[in-house]
Formats: structure tokens, C-alpha cells, sequence
């Protein structure tokens, strides 16, 4: 019988999966994964073996096509390319820990609504975390469930890092920074220091470039310091989000343009960013391959933010010994990666152009006083491995 952990990761109109088989005194093994895309439209459920070899590629019509449904069509696909399976528990990325969820946690009911408190917080994504947590409880009863928090990992900053210049009876209520994708930090943090112990073990800052971004300062594994801050709006520009903004422009929205806090929110989440200063498209690989003024000025002010943050990071540690990229933009534009270094080049940051196309592990020239690395992020594998870790196995 083949014993396995299983990976959700829950999105608005997306659900992805991994299942990693489990056995003692080794690492998890990949054996599938895959994901519905397109969820309460059209959606599409794509799955893959650890070959890559495809075992299920389908298009769905219908509205009613939620959360439950693309569980069961997951559970129904599991059963008929492994049977015998035995299921020892789901590991479920969960945004927000709020400030008492300082690790992953074995999900009670209780637990589950402390948890959907919080959604506030993060509204494009705690609530969809949520709903395959209970679609599972509700169709495994049984089966124990783990949650990760993307915020977790940041716990280790000092209170001068979390606080905001409020009173302070909004950091009491918990009005305070929290940071977001911790458990990508978390696995290329342990990633580096398998790899390159020294290295891991000094003044790293690691950017998470993907259509949600951030930057994070990492000394000696633990979180110093995010550009991310109470929600996931914060710091660098994204795909669709502002990143960092004047507080005073909110106002100026709801009070001289008469915008509601709908309309607003809908601007700051979904039609900003690459989007909203282009015009064109959320997706870096669109605006390097145009030829349109307004798509450059973008790509520009990315590039100029991520080399602001990386300044205010190496400050908050005194210095900086490797900067390390990750996520889909950090992965693979060898472009955008170029231009951040070059812009570094007062930090001591001297890229190797070669090793920079062709993706190496190490980026940075021989001689480059600050090294540079590219380490594909794994979340996925990090939730299996917290969940195995609160299974007790």
C-alpha cells in the first residue's frame, strides 16, 4: 500500500494539487500534480505524473463547476491511477496566520474559524484556502488537514519591523506587518543552506518575482524583514497590485473621486500594477516582447522598485552578502534579472551575463563581492514536509 500526503493550494478561480508519496527515514517523492484553472467559468483541470506524462486534460462547462466539484474530480482521478492509496493527510497553503499562527497547525473547527476572522486580511485569497479546507473535512471526515501560513515564517521579525507609525492600540488589535510568501522564502532559505551553508548562514535577500511579488531579508534562515506588510498590497509592484502606495491616495479616491471602497479595492487588487501602468498586460513575457512605450515604462518602474526594496533590506541587516532570486519572473527572465543586478552594482553585485542566460545555480561572477543565486521556489514540497512533521511521521 502506498502511503501519501496530499497538497492544496486554493486560489479564487483556481485549485491546484500535489501528491507526494511518503515513506520513513526518506525525503517525499513527487508522484503527481495538477490544477483547475478557470473555476465558476470554463474551467480546466490539467494532471501530470512525477514523468509528466498527462493523466487527465479536460474542459468543463457550467457555473456550478466549485471548489467540491474539482475535489472530487482530484479524488476520482487519484483512485484510478493509484489505486490502493492511502491518504495520511492534505497540507493546505493558508495566506494568513494572523498574529497567533506563528507555525503550521493541525486544523480543528475552532481553528478553521479563528482562521476565516482573518479573511479581511487577505480577501483575494483566505476564503478559497478555506473552502477546500472544508470540502475536504466534509468528504474525508476523518482525515487530519494541515494549514502553512505564507505568514508564518515572518514571525521571527523583531516588533520595530512589524509596527506601523499608528498608535499603538491598532498593533495591539493586530494592525501590524506580517509579510507573505514565507513558505517560498522557507524552502529556498533551506534550499541554500543545504547547498551553500556559508552563504546561507550570512545576509541573503531573496526576491520572490512572480505576478504576486516580494522581497524578503533573510540572516542566518530566519525573516528580518519583508516589503510586504499587512496584506499582500505592499512593497514591490505586481502583476495586478500597486505595491507600496500613499495611504493619502486611498483617501483621495473615497473622498474627492467619490470611489467605494469596492471600486477601490477592485483598482488596488486587480487593475494596477504591469497591468494598470501598461495598459497592455499582467504578464512580464507580454510587456518585454512589446514594442510600446507604456509596456517599458512598466517593466522600468518593476525594475526600479525591486532595486529601492533591495537597498531598504540590506540596510535593515547591515549589509548584504547574496541576493537570490525565485518564482516565475526571478526563475525565468534571465532579462529582468540582468537589470536588477546591474542596477546593484553599488552593493557589490557583479552578475556573470552566461551564467545568467543559460539559469545556473550561481549567477554572479567569480569574483562578484555579493553572490547571486537562482533557486527555483518548491512550496508545495515545504507544506508536505510541515504536514508530515504534525503528522508525527
Amino acid at each position: 500500500m502506498t502511503k501519501a500526503i496530499l497538497v492544496l493550494n486554493a486560489g479564487s478561480s483556481s485549485l491546484k494539487f500535489s501528491l507526494f508519496e511518503y515513506e520513513a527515514a526518506s525525503d517525499l517523492h513527487l508522484m503527481a500534480k495538477g490544477q483547475v484553472e478557470g473555476i465558476g467559468n470554463a474551467p480546466h483541470f490539467v494532471a501530470k505524473d512525477h514523468h509528466e506524462q498527462i493523466l487527465a486534460d479536460e474542459h468543463w462547462q457550467g457555473e456550478d463547476k466549485d471548489h467540491d466539484h474539482c475535489l472530487r474530480a482530484i479524488a476520482t482521478l487519484l483512485n484510478q491511477h493509484y489505486q490502493g492509496l492511502k491518504l495520511l493527510g492534505v497540507g493546505h497553503r493558508v495566506v494568513h496566520g494572523g498574529a497567533h499562527y506563528a507555525a503550521p497547525v493541525r486544523l480543528t473547527p475552532g481553528i478553521i474559524n479563528a482562521l476565516d476572522a482573518l479573511t479581511p486580511l487577505a480577501p483575494l485569497h483566505q476564503s478559497h484556502n478555506l473552502a477546500a479546507i472544508r470540502a475536504v473535512a466534509s468528504a474525508l471526515p476523518g482525515l487530519p488537514q494541515i494549514a502553512c501560513f505564507d505568514t508564518a515564517f515572518h514571525r521571527s521579525q523583531n516588533q520595530i519591523n512589524q509596527l506601523f507609525g499608528l498608535p499603538y492600540s491598532c498593533y495591539e488589535r493586530g494592525i501590524r506587518r506580517y509579510g507573505f510568501h514565507g513558505l517560498s522564502y522557507e524552502y529556498v532559505s533551506s534550499t541554500l543552506k543545504q547547498r551553500e551553508p556559508e552563504i546561507a548562514a550570512g545576509k541573503v535577500v531573496i526576491a520572490h518575482l512572480g505576478n504576486g511579488a516580494s522581497m524578503c531579508a533573510v540572516q542566518n534562515g530566519k525573516s528580518v524583514a519583508s516589503s510586504m506588510g499587512f496584506t499582500a498590497l505592499d512593497g514591490l509592484m505586481m502583476g495586478t497590485r500597486t505595491g507600496n502606495l500613499d495611504a493619502g491616495v486611498v483617501l483621495y479616491l473615497l473622498q474627492q473621486e467619490q470611489l467605494s471602497v469596492q471600486q477601490v479595492e477592485e483598482l488596488l487588487y486587480k487593475r494596477s500594477g504591469l497591468l494598470g501602468l501598461s495598459g497592455i498586460s499582467s504578464d512580464m513575457r507580454v510587456l518585454l516582447d512589446s514594442h510600446e512605450p507604456q509596456a517599458a515604462l512598466a517593466v522600468d518602474y518593476f525594475v526600479h522598485r525591486i532595486s529601492r526594496e533591495l537597498g531598504s533590506l540590506a540596510a535593515s541587516m547591515n549589509g548584504l552578502d547574496a541576493l537570490v532570486f525565485t518564482a516565475g519572473i526571478g526563475e525565468n527572465s534571465a532579462i529582468i534579472r540582468q537589470r536588477v543586478c546591474e542596477q546593484a552594482q553599488w552593493l557589490g553585485i557583479d552578475i556573470d551575463p552566461h551564467a545568467n542566460a543559460a539559469n545556473e545555480f550561481c549567477i554572479s561572477a567569480i569574483d562578484s563581492p555579493t553572490t547571486v543565486w537562482l533557486i527555483p521556489s518548491n512550496e508545495e514540497l515545504m507544506i508536505a514536509r510541515h504536514t508530515r512533521t504534525q503528522l508525527g511521521l
